[in-house]
């Protein structure tokens, strides 16, 4: 999913368009990635990389960015900055996979959900931030939702809480790297591509890789894992930077919320007593979070 992005002026239709695409191609992403459950979810996850490096450095030769990407490549810093968001990045690409091929889509929309809440936490804790009283109450209600499902299930919600801190402190890091968010994405791509590349290499030497062994369909579904993977995430870069971070604050909900109407009522997975009161809780919390966002904009002077 997606961490808020600021611009320095006010929204703009292409960019609320460029968001809202990002954002309903990722909702939807789960019907496409249940048509690949039959699939090793490390193949799928290499499939992702492997594919979306030609539409990336497409994407980049059209805007005339490659000489960032070269540079970043040859400065050892922003390199070993990149390693550990592409390590980041993988890892919540490959839980997500994995949530919804074992049927926990419900949790993947709760780490989602809880994703911003955890930032602002990240704020506090790493950046010495100071969170309002009613930041506070969303972050305390958030915990209080992952206690009430830890309670209930014997155990912690570790799908939805690694999608959760894998992808805050991505963002969390993200900042870090002074490139563009597109080139960014090609840079960890890049040095995500000898690992996806020498496992199916390897999986191919054991007679088990679905691209050639599963038939067309599978193909096609594999090749398309690209797609998925790299036209949302540079549609956002590019619409983030033409919103405002309560637009996006307020929009980023739509992934999630379409994820767990799909878990609920396309793949009927079962909701329960404990995710009937943790769920309630998360939107709560978040309505804390998104109205303290609204009012700084409303009480911001005007230039």
């Amino acid at each position: 999913m997606s961490a808020p992005a600021q611009t320095l002026g006010g929204d703009t239709p292409r960019g609320f368009v460029f968001a809202l695409t990002a954002y309903l191609l990722w909702g939807f992403l789960p019907l496409y990635l249940k048509l690949v459950e039959h699939v090793a979810t490390l193949e799928v996850l290499a499939h992702r990389v492997v594919w979306s490096l030609p539409i990336a450095l497409a994407v980049l030769v059209a805007l005339g960015r490659t000489d960032s990407l070269s540079v970043a490549i040859r400065t050892p810093r922003m390199l070993g900055m990149a390693c550990l968001t592409a390590a980041l990045i993988s890892v919540n690409w490959g839980v997500y996979v994995w949530a919804i091929q074992t049927e926990q889509a419900l949790e993947a929309a709760l780490g989602y959900y809880i994703n911003p809440l955890f930032s602002i936490f990240l704020g506090a804790v790493l950046l010495g931030e100071r969170l309002s009283p009613r930041q506070w109450a969303a972050v305390a209600l958030a915990a209080c939702a992952v206690a009430v499902l830890t309670v209930e299930a014997g155990r912690l919600p570790l799908a939805a809480l690694t999608l959760t801190v894998s992808w805050g402190f991505y963002a969390y890091f993200k900042r870090s790297l002074p490139v563009g968010p597109n080139q960014g994405f090609t840079l960890e791509i890049l040095l995500l591509l000898p690992v996806a590349l020498g496992y199916l290499v390897w999986l191919q030497g054991q007679g088990g890789l679905h691209l050639t062994q599963g038939g067309m369909r599978d193909a096609l579904l594999l090749l398309g894992c690209g797609v998925i993977t790299a036209v949302p995430l540079m549609i956002y870069a590019n619409g983030a930077k033409l919103l405002t971070l309560s637009t996006i604050a307020i929009m980023q909900y739509i992934a999630p919320t379409m994820i767990f109407l799909i878990a609920v009522f396309v793949f009927a997975e079962p909701f329960g007593t404990a995710r009937a009161i943790a769920f309630p809780m998360i939107w709560a919390a978040l309505v804390l979070y998104t109205s303290e966002i609204v009012g700084r904009r409303l009480r911001r002077p005007a230039r």
